[in-house]
């Protein structure tokens, strides 16, 4: 990060720290590394409403940007919420879905949500070394001390189909996670959740919905790039996104 934006952005107090180089998670033959901000400085979420915008990302409680060296593929992705427009298949979707219901819930924990999430871990990831996790391990993932978290509790009737959990910001949300039954897969329940989130936001009058990060070349990352318009944080800016402009390093 340059000074310039450290001192129009980030508090003077907020210090930041670089992970050892690891192996990157979505790319096995590049070597990742993470600047995290200093965890003994408190974190807010007016502090993170602002950094967000330039890319961070919450873990926990931890906040983190990726600063790989020689590769700039991850891409910090929005839904402009305002000027979104559901194509047909994501119209299908939610008439597929016209049954759900949607349920607050404050993050703390909570044993059905729990035992869903292992669930599909799982299902979803094994071998990847996120399976059978502990209860220290999903409450500290999902949730922490300093931000505004919902848990959005998606069931049909008194089924659990899925928890999304979003984080609520000044001027949007920001989706952290999205667990579901894998038995309902043919329903699309990831896609759902997002398309959810979207409408949320606009109910609550915000102008952005944030989806972390998005890697062209990551098959897993593909489904962020079918909510449009995108936009994406590219050379210190926010623009529309076009895959077609995005080099994988």
């Amino acid at each position: 990060m340059t000074s310039n934006t450290r001192s129009s952005v980030i508090p003077n107090t907020l210090a930041f720290y670089a992970s050892e180089p690891h192996q990157c998670n979505y790319l096995p033959h590049k070597q990742a590394l993470t600047v995290f901000a200093d965890p003994n400085v408190p974190m807010t979420t007016s502090i993170y409403s602002r950094i967000i915008e330039y890319g961070f990302r919450r873990s926990g409680e931890y906040v983190y940007i990726p600063r790989c060296p020689n590769c700039d593929a991850c891409i910090s992705v929005r839904i402009p919420v305002n000027d979104f427009s559901p194509s047909r298949n994501q119209r299908r979707v939610m008439n597929k879905n016209a049954d759900l219901s949607v349920h607050n819930h404050p993050p703390v924990f909570n044993e059905e949500h729990y035992q869903l999430y292992r669930t599909y871990l799982n299902s979803r990831h094994r071998g990847g070394g996120m399976e059978n996790p502990t209860v220290q391990d999903y409450v500290k993932f999902l949730a922490s001390s300093w931000s505004h978290t919902v848990f959005y509790e998606i069931r049909r009737q008194q089924q659990l189909i899925g928890v999304t959990v979003a984080d609520h910001l000044h001027t949007g949300m920001s989706a952290v996670y999205t667990f579901f039954d894998p038995n309902e897969e043919k329903l699309s329940p990831g896609s759902y959740a997002i398309l959810w989130l979207v409408e949320q936001a606009r109910r609550l009058e915000m102008r952005w919905l944030y989806l972390g990060y998005y890697i062209p070349n990551c098959q897993k990352m593909s489904y962020k790039d079918r909510f449009r318009p995108l936009e994406a944080f590219i050379n210190g800016q926010w623009r529309k996104f076009s895959k077609n402009e995005i080099i994988c390093l």
